[in-house]
């Protein structure tokens, strides 16, 4: 899913920056105001793990690939969609200035599918499961595979406007690719990690995300 420098025009690539940038400025200001000695060990964790899981691609084919993303449950575990927007932002300019995985230019249509989309999507999706009671760890599961799998449609179609896709192989290719890794890995592994902490260390979640948990 990290689009490449070549994939996208300078023009378009310059629009998902000017969208990501406020995005990312809130990212900083909602660590500056709940970032505390609790969630620093915890985000730099999560840091570290995501990195480690988007180590994993799968060739697509058309000069793409698939892999984990990890916004879901960063923002899951600490709380807020915010959350995941900072880790992402942080990983992928670790990813695409040192490892050279994503390009320089795309990075903030990285950003926006990886970080802001996923996290977003995925966060919100899992609140409004919880709200009707649905267990934790199956909330995580459909919060984290949502996230994946609508980020890698709205990829697709930033690349159809680049002229790299062609709409419907694009959208075949990584909405069928990132559906399935949803499932055996992003969705999986998300539950299991929230529905461990929940388990152990239920005060590191907000207390309405472990209401369930409490009550068994």
């Amino acid at each position: 899913m990290h689009i490449p420098d070549a994939f996208l025009p300078l023009s378009h690539a310059l629009i998902y920056w000017i969208i990501a940038i406020p995005f990312i400025l809130m990212s900083l200001k909602w660590a500056r105001e709940e970032l505390d000695d609790l969630k620093i060990p915890l985000l730099a964790a999560l840091a570290a793990a995501i990195f480690a899981i988007q180590a994993m691609n799968i060739p697509i084919g058309m000069g793409t690939s698939g892999h984990m993303v990890g916004a879901a449950m960063a923002a899951i575990i600490l709380g807020s969609p915010w959350a995941g927007v900072l880790l992402l932002t942080l990983v992928l300019i670790v990813q695409s200035f040192v490892f050279g995985d994503g390009g320089v230019t795309a990075l903030g249509a990285n950003i926006l599918n990886m970080g802001i989309i996923s996290g977003f999507v995925g966060y919100y999706t899992f609140v409004a499961l919880k709200k009707v009671n649905l267990n934790i760890g199956v909330a995580a599961f459909a919060g984290a595979w949502l996230g994946l799998f609508i980020s890698a449609i709205v990829c697709s179609f930033e690349m159809t406007l680049s002229g790299i896709f062609p709409l419907v192989g694009g959208l075949i290719a990584m909405g069928t690719y990132h559906a399935i890794i949803g499932v055996i890995g992003e969705g999986l592994i998300t539950a299991v990690a929230v529905s461990a902490i929940a388990s152990a260390r239920p005060d590191l979640l907000p207390e309405t995300f472990t209401g369930d948990v409490h009550n068994e």
